[in-house]
């Protein structure tokens, strides 16, 4: 059994210059693409793109319905809540004002149950 002989620079050189020739042989023998072929590839990749197109469209549409919608239910809302804001305004300025004594009616209403409570204790 031979060992193993290391290749020179020359048989590495050789090699890659069969490589090269044989990759070039193989390019050369391939045939031209069929026109037909080719248009109809081309014919199917325009309808997908049209179909794609028309899902994007569609999408699109749906998103801004939606948004649409959307905004018409916070318009909405907002109207209800201006609403409710102005009832209970409304409200607030029909409501009477609470009477706040002074410091004289105070005054009073303290000499006046000082005067009852004497009043019962002399019976």
């Amino acid at each position: 059994m031979a060992g193993f002989k290391l290749p020179t620079f020359n048989d590495r050189a050789a090699a890659s210059r069969a490589a090269k020739q044989r990759a070039v042989e193989k390019q050369r023998t391939k045939t031209a693409p069929d026109p037909e072929a080719a248009a109809a590839r081309a014919a199917a990749l325009a309808a997908k793109e049209a179909a794609a197109a028309e899902r994007r469209a569609a999408h699109k549409a749906a998103i801004e319905a939606e948004k649409a919608a959307k905004a018409e239910q916070r318009a909405k809302a907002q109207a209800e809540a201006d609403e409710a804001a102005e009832r209970a305004a409304a409200a607030r300025r029909a409501a009477p004002v609470p009477h706040i004594p002074t410091a004289a009616e105070l005054k009073a209403a303290r000499d006046a149950r000082y005067a009852a409570r004497k009043a019962r204790q002399r019976k």
